[in-house]
């Protein structure tokens, strides 16, 4: 048998006649990456059923995959056979220097095989358009669908959104797919392969995503932006926007996420969403939009929009009076009676597995919504406990055979619905997002992304490229909710985590974005380690402190990762130590953007348990030091670390200020309002010190950390006096 030999400077990918992948070397260093001894097809087609009436009658009526058996080449063509079923699939070969493509071209079919059945040739569901059994190797990209370590790194990658991308893990390999998939894209749908050394890889995907016009995922994560933290507000206007300047430059942030409720009209949650109508504080509208932009960008500061693109608000013009027709309906009904005014919704279809919440409890018929208390699941199919004119849409006469649906409300507070991908709201609403982003916005968060029809692997991504193609200029990136495969290329992360309270703050941190981190780094990415939301000192607790932020940064730092941070100025103006607070923002921004860090600071970031604090030393240089909590008074926080084999602490109140009465001599210390920063004088009071406790402030001495513990455990606060 003669194999079939596919290959380019990277790699050599060998098939057999008989449709099975034998082997794919890298060249420059002769790795094999698959495991042939699992025997797969490069190729397989999937039909609903059997169509043939042969197959029919010999075979089960079931959804069927069918293995290729045998494989021809002709020029750039391969012919491809496949087991019982008679059909015949094209597939072009596009062998370039850095990938090989797989695109389905067609398929041939002799119609004396079906028969003469009046109906489409070939009955075909799905085509497998490349599918390897690849080695394992030390690291996955679930994202990317990569398998890689030192030596060699596999991708099957799709180059658009329709190509259904997937793997699946045996004990020596994962077979790595890509699927044609009929009411997406079947023929012409085309994938990639990609197999090099590692250091190779992303060069390769950066001429990938050129000669597809595809959005350039590795240029951006190749741009130093992308790492940069986040400022992000929903209360910016022109008369605040200095302000948010000041406060910004004063953390270091260079990008401002402006979320979208700051200038267009919202109320309860989500509720107005889709409208996009400027609010009072905009009376200019876009021009004042674009005035804010202009000030950010002459501070330095890149402005992005932050946006929910599939939502539509519930009290929005899309849905009241009139419904539009194209909000997703997650099932469909028929009505077998006409509806009453008063009375039971009949339908012909099971209503089983209907929502049962009691906020997403609509079904649409016509422009109107209707809400329901509950259902039968025996014959004759109803809903009962009729509610007309939901969210005051206007009622309507609704006949026998009248087609609806359940409305496909948000599980998220329940204030909107989303669209339905299969029809052009989606453009329309990318027209009106689009409008105020090409005011200058250049970067975008695409919150509520996971709002989509299924196939959620497809409508995900492909959601948000219909936005990202109306911009006139590529973002610099974007991130957002929800990721699917596609979306790597134009998504720098994926999502941001939610909002953790201070009293779980550092917990939820190592819980999840920590935990995620390393997976992303799989994937040749990061992810954004926010949102943090931001708490003033109240009755409950002591809101958010220097101590957690930096927590957080740091432990976003040791994985070359940026956070995102919930400014808003009246919290700021309320916060007594955001001075502290923002200049520990501050100094980490400036360390990511001098690459400061080594890869073994690094790596002790990399322990959870372990806190550090980032220091200025007497010559103004950084200095990364661990430190440990100790015992202070109520109100007060203090850590400990060791600088220039001196003990020293950093303490400050957390909520107003008092005196720290310790139990030490005042000339067991020095003390300071910086490391390197001039002494400051002690007071005595009963033989003993006493010092101011407001803002973050040094101690350095040369007693053992035992004696400070001590200390610190027995002293007592007065209150603050001038």
């Amino acid at each position: 048998m003669s194999d079939i030999i596919l290959e380019n400077e990277l790699f050599r990918l060998t098939v057999g006649e008989n449709a099975l992948a034998k082997s794919l070397i890298i060249k420059e260093n002769g790795e094999e990456c698959l495991e042939a001894e699992e025997e797969v097809t490069l190729f397989s087609v999937t039909q609903e059923r059997p169509f043939n009436n042969e197959v029919k009658l010999a075979h089960p009526n079931k959804r069927t995959t069918y293995q290729a058996n045998s494989v021809r080449r002709v020029g750039n063509l391969l012919h491809v056979s496949f087991e019982t079923v008679p059909v015949k699939a094209i597939i072009e070969i596009r062998e370039t220097p850095c990938y090989i493509g797989f695109r389905l071209a067609g398929f041939t079919v002799d119609r004396e095989d079906y028969d003469g059945l009046c109906m489409d040739v070939p009955p075909v569901a799905e085509l497998r358009l490349c599918q390897l059994p690849v080695r394992h190797r030390r690291h996955f990209g679930e994202w990317l669908n990569v398998i890689w370590d030192e030596h060699a790194a596999v991708s099957v990658l799709a180059v658009s959104p329709h190509a259904r991308i997937d793997q699946e893990r045996r004990a020596r390999c994962r077979v790595m797919t890509a699927d044609a998939v009929r009411g997406i894209c079947l023929e012409g749908c085309a994938a990639a392969l990609i197999a090099c050394a590692s250091d190779r890889l992303l060069d390769a995907i950066d001429h990938l995503e050129a000669d597809y016009d595809m959005p350039r995922g590795v240029m951006n994560r190749r741009s130093a932006v992308i790492n940069q933290s986040v400022y992000w507000t929903r209360d910016i206007c022109p008369e605040n926007v200095d302000e948010h300047i000041a406060r910004a430059k004063q953390g270091g942030f260079r990008l401002m996420l402006i979320y979208y409720t700051a200038m267009f009209r919202e109320e309860r949650g989500y509720s107005l969403c889709g409208n996009y109508d400027y609010n009072e504080r905009y009376p200019n509208g876009r021009e004042d939009v674009k005035t804010i932009i202009a000030r950010l960008k002459a501070a330095g500061i890149t402005p992005g929009l932050h946006f929910l693109q599939t939502h539509i608000g519930l009290r929005s013009r899309y849905v009241t009076p009139h419904a539009d027709h194209r909000l997703n309906k997650t099932l469909r009904f028929t009505l077998s009676r006409p509806l009453e005014a008063d009375g039971d919704l009949f339908v012909e279809e099971n209503p089983t597995g209907c929502a049962m919440h009691p906020k997403r409890r609509v079904l649409q018929f016509g422009g109107e919504l209707i809400t329901y208390e509950g259902y039968t699941v025996e014959p004759p199919f109803r809903f009962t406990g009729i509610g007309r004119g939901a969210f005051d849409t206007d009622t309507e006469q609704h006949p026998a055979g009248q087609m609806g649906g359940l409305l496909d409300i948000s599980e998220f507070g329940a204030s909107s619905c989303y669209i339905d991908q299969n029809t052009d709201l989606q453009d329309e609403i990318a027209d009106k997002l689009a409008n105020v982003y090409n005011a200058g916005f250049r970067f975008c968060y695409m919150d509520g992304s996971e709002g989509t029809n299924a196939p959620f692997e497809y409508h995900v991504a492909n959601a948000q490229l219909r936005v990202w193609r109306k911009f006139n200029e590529a973002p610099a990136f974007t991130e957002g909710a929800a990721k699917a495969h596609f979306s790597w290329h134009f998504q720098a992360g994926g999502n941001a985590f939610d909002i953790f309270p201070p009293r779980v703050f550092k917990e939820k941190i190592a819980q999840f974005p920590a935990e995620e981190a390393p997976r992303m780094r799989k994937d040749f990415t990061r992810l954004d380690f926010g949102w943090w939301g931001f708490w003033a000192p109240n009755d409950e607790d002591d809101g958010t402190q220097a101590d957690m932020v930096e927590y957080g940064t740091s432990r976003a730092a040791a994985w070359d990762c940026p956070a995102t941070i919930q400014a808003d100025l009246g919290r700021f103006n309320e916060h007594p130590r955001i001075g502290d607070i923002l200049e520990v923002m501050r100094r980490w921004e400036d360390v990511r953007a001098r690459h400061w860090l080594t890869a073994a600071q690094k790596e002790a970031l990399k322990d959870l348990k372990q806190e550090h604090t980032l220091l200025i030393d007497e010559d103004g240089r950084y200095e990364l030091a661990a430190c440990y909590p100790i015992a202070a008074p109520e109100g007060v926080s203090a850590f400990a670390f060791t600088h220039g084999g001196a003990q020293c602490v950093q303490y400050w109140h957390r909520r107003g200020a008092a005196w720290l009465l310790l139990p030490l001599s005042p000339n067991a210390f020095t003390l300071s309002d910086s490391l390197g920063g001039e002494p400051l004088a002690v007071a005595v009071q009963d033989g003993i010190a006493l010092i101011p406790a407001d803002n973050r402030r040094y101690l350095k001495t040369d007693l053992s950390l035992g004696e400070i513990e001590r200390a610190f455990t027995e002293a007592r606060i007065l209150p603050f006096e001038d």
